[in-house]
């Protein structure tokens, strides 16, 4: 991974976490050379790389949560830890390593309407590329508490962890119980001499069910492609089945409902403690989350459950909103991302001076999920509309990007693509008019809710299969091709300048 920039590249990626390196990795294959992936971290691998607590590892069965054109035999376990993740994605990034700039972070994106390519100004220096891709996801900028007073003792987050803080014998805040919390926990519990759950709302969870894969399994699918694309099948098919309990009425989200509760019951002996872990909302308007451990966790003598938020902090006092106040040592925030105001939207200029972040002041939005207009040759990549509640992420990166290979390919030099403002509107009336019929809008607040917008932002309302038939082809008829005005840009590869 080389470190000099090259002046102008044909397609500028921003990131490179899963769709940074997928979005890489399928434009090499397909035999374009001039493209240049950003990364502000020193390493690549996005949300793996950031996300190193103690227990960290994926919710998604692991060979669903890999690029099919790159299936990896030697998960193992069915929820793969974190750190294989994270190798498998290092792993990934060489056939395009050359064309990797790290510890580079995007300052502005700027587009020239004159020579119809963009402006990128970096800490490394500046890039003109005809398209720009944005790769940044969602989990990329971590939400602190918002409360008044400072905290005396450290305070870490969970997505930029700090080994060196002590955790042994000390008397820790774990504020947050959502999914980085739930794996949290139990590590934290087996070292801390207590432990104090801050809880805003409850959350409901299912059965992990993970196991190993034996030498001999792992063997056995790295022989047999067959069969390890069969693995992958049967997961897919099973989690789409998923979908159907996203729904407001029907009988599968009842079913998960009870199977939810069941495993509460199963797991929590103390009617006090088992009223306080039951959630209020639906099933499904929330992220459900999966573990055999936290309920238990919960349970040991030297843990306790306040049901109630953060409300201050007082010196080495957390203060929750219904006035207990607790003494600690170290306070471990679990509470999650900006995940709908991403940063990057201040820092990209599209025609006509407008920003990214005034184009989504009413809630993120771009047509096929991808294409924002009046923002010309770029895409986004895992951002409005474009993860699911049901199904792996990864299937929806890895049809964004044969969308965009589609656009690329109709892109001559020194035009400029922008999807029509009539097309993006008409996608986002169909997507909030799906959204209407789901558990997300039945008032429950979560992340994939805008604040601000009252609207949902991030989660397709249909099946992963739906959306990749939806992005199987490009469709030039939703956009406005603008031809070149003057001299077009010679493009360099994005290997050594």
């Amino acid at each position: 991974m080389t470190s000099s920039m090259p002046s102008s590249v044909r397609v500028a990626i921003i990131g490179a976490g899963f769709a940074g390196l997928g979005a890489a990795l399928r434009l090499e294959a397909a035999g374009e050379s001039s493209f240049l992936v950003l990364e502000q971290s020193p390493t690549v691998g996005g949300t793996w790389h950031d996300n190193r607590y103690p227990g960290v590892a994926c919710d998604i069965p692991s060979h669903l949560y890999c690029y099919s054109f790159r299936p990896h035999p030697w998960f193992t376990r069915r929820f793969a830890p974190g750190a294989e993740i994270q190798t498998y994605l290092e792993e990934s990034a060489a056939p395009v390593a050359d064309r990797i700039r790290l510890s580079v972070r995007m300052l502005a994106a700027a587009w020239d309407e004159t020579a119809r390519h963009w402006i990128i100004t970096t800490t490394a220096g500046t890039v003109h590329a005809q398209a720009l891709v944005m790769a940044c996801g969602r989990l990329n900028e971590p939400r602190l508490p918002d409360v008044t007073g400072t905290f005396a003792g450290p305070v870490i987050h969970s997505a930029r962890w700090d080994p060196e803080v002590p955790l042994d014998g000390a008397r820790v805040a774990l504020v947050g119980t959502g999914a980085s919390a739930v794996q949290l926990l139990p590590h934290i519990a087996r070292r801390a001499r207590e432990v104090v759950v801050l809880q805003r709302s409850a959350t409901y969870i299912l059965p992990r069910d993970d196991h190993e894969y034996t030498t001999t399994e792992q063997r056995s699918l790295a022989t047999e492609p067959g069969r390890l694309r069969a693995l992958r099948d049967g997961l897919f098919a099973e989690a789409e089945q998923g979908h159907e309990a996203r729904l407001r009425e029907g009988p599968a989200r009842q079913r998960l409902t009870r199977r939810a509760l069941g495993h509460l019951a199963d797991q929590v002996q103390d009617a006090g403690l088992r009223e306080a872990l039951t959630p209020g909302d639906e099933f499904g308007c929330k992220r459900a989350l999966f573990s055999d451990e936290y309920y238990p966790a919960l349970g040991r003598p030297h843990v306790t459950l306040v049901p109630s938020a953060l409300s201050a902090f007082e010196g080495s006092t957390v203060v929750a909103e219904d006035g207990s106040r607790h003494e600690v040592d170290v306070v471990v925030a679990a509470t999650g991302f900006e995940s709908v105001h991403q940063p990057y939207a201040c820092l990209i200029t599209g025609r006509g001076g407008r920003r990214l972040a005034e184009h989504w002041r009413h809630g993120m939005r771009a047509f096929a999920s991808t294409s924002v207009s009046g923002f010309p040759n770029m895409f986004v990549l895992n951002g409005p509309h474009a993860t699911l509640g049901h199904n792996s992420s990864l299937l929806m990166i890895e049809a964004q990007v044969e969308y965009l290979l589609g656009a690329l390919a109709t892109l001559s030099p020194g035009t400029a693509l922008d999807v029509t403002p009539e097309s993006e509107a008409a996608y986002i009336q169909e997507i909030d008019h799906r959204s209407a019929t789901t558990v997300w809008l039945s008032g429950c607040t979560s992340w994939y809710i805008d604040p601000d917008a009252h609207r949902q932002v991030l989660l397709w309302p249909g099946t992963a299969q739906e959306f990749a038939d939806r992005l199987s082809r490009f469709d030039p008829e939703h956009y406005v091709v603008s031809p070149p005005v003057g001299a077009t840009l010679a493009y360099s590869g994005g290997g050594d300048a």
